[in-house]
């Protein structure tokens, strides 16, 4: 099999096509300019995206990337030595329809069950059930549940955008808030990319939806006094998508609607969108699930260099807080056991934080909606 051969390389910054030199390499695919064999990308078996593509064209981006680089290979050998090489290529499609396969299986177990009665047993299929389905199909499934719940929260001034921060005055604050969520990223290496935004909502909270996507409300860069408080809620969020609590909710909720619409490759206008973006906003999850977030978003806060306990402090703070969506910060006991969890937790942190960001990026993003 080919361990070399050309292609054509795009930065995801430009429109320049760039012939390249496409290299084998032990652990990955590397990408050198075709005359000045400059090093342009190397990218790891493992973290190769097979993008859709013209019959005879294998197309590849990284995963998690946060430029659109691809990579197009027309060379039949080299594309079948890419193949063989990397276990998300999948230019047959196999595993997909595998994954697949193993969805319509729970699903049909789903179903049988319902009609049993045994109602109990839905949220334990919906638990084996997420984690089988295809990234691809969850990313999917993000931007149509993304654009719904847009519609259900968006009820403020027509006048004004429902997102903060993306022209004018709020540039200092999108490019404080872009910084955040970069060190929060690149210490929690999911396979998908994540989409924040911070949006015109009162409300203390934030919300995450399948795919990477979250909001931040206003209500929550507010009250938080320090952006370590506000980075460790959006960790925890970061949480409940590295464990796909969003799509689990999801298949709790829309079933076989939601089974049928990744079936078909397309969720948009089909009743699993609605039904998944009103139960993703208007459902609360288990203590368990909400312990597991807290404890992923310490973690995560520890990897970033960041206060373990700022999430317990703006917790304490802000308990009580009535809003909709997944509750954050719910108004019950378990309020003061969920901090003292994260406190313990943080008390075994090897280093003293070091805030994420400066004092002026901060109170850049204070003013994130305000434009001030």
């Amino acid at each position: 099999m080919a361990a070399a051969g050309t292609g054509i390389f795009f930065d995801g910054v430009t429109s320049a096509r760039r012939p390249v030199l496409v290299e084998l390499a032990s652990d990955g695919v590397v990408v050198r300019d075709a005359e000045e064999r400059d090093m342009l990308a190397r990218w790891p078996y493992h973290e190769l995206d097979h993008l859709a593509a013209p019959e005879g064209v294998l197309r590849l981006g990284r995963a998690g990337a946060r430029t659109l680089a691809r990579l197009e290979v027309r060379d039949p050998a080299l594309a079948t030595a890419i193949d063989d090489a990397s276990v998300p290529v999948d230019r047959s499609g196999a595993s997909e329809r595998r994954s697949r396969a193993k969805v319509i299986a729970w699903s049909f177990a789903a179903m049988v069950s319902l009609v049993l009665g045994a109602v109990y047993g839905v949220p334990a299929l919906a638990d084996k059930i997420a984690p089988l389905v295809p990234l691809r199909a969850e990313r999917w499934l993000g931007e149509a549940v993304d654009t719904q719940a847009r519609k259900m929260l968006d009820k403020g001034d027509a006048s004004r955008p429902f997102e903060c921060g993306p022209v004018g005055a709020e540039a200092d604050a999108r490019a404080a808030l872009v910084k955040l969520i970069g060190r929060l990223e690149a210490a929690a290496g999911l396979p998908i990319p994540l989409h924040v935004k911070v949006v015109r909502r009162s409300e203390a909270n934030a919300v995450a939806l399948p795919g990477g996507h979250i909001y931040v409300f206003q209500g929550l860069v507010e009250r938080s006094e320090n952006a370590d408080e506000l980075a460790g809620v959006i960790a925890h969020e970061i949480g409940h998508v590295a464990h796909r609590d969003g799509t689990r909710s999801i298949l709790q909720a829309a079933g076989l609607s939601f089974l049928f619409g990744m079936l078909l490759g397309d969720f948009v206008g089909g009743s699993a969108v609605v039904i998944g973006a009103r139960a993703v906003l208007q459902s609360s999850y288990s203590r368990e699930v909400e312990a597991a977030a807290d404890l992923f978003g310490v973690e995560l806060m520890n990897r970033a260099g960041g206060d373990v306990r700022a999430l317990g402090a703006i917790l304490t703070r802000i308990a009580g807080a009535n809003h909709p969506g997944m509750e954050i910060l719910r108004d019950h006991p378990d309020t003061k056991a969920r901090v003292a969890v994260i406190n313990t937790v943080a008390g075994a942190s090897p280093s003293p934080p070091q805030p994420l960001l400066e004092p002026a990026e901060w109170a850049a993003l204070k003013r994130i909606c305000t434009g001030r």
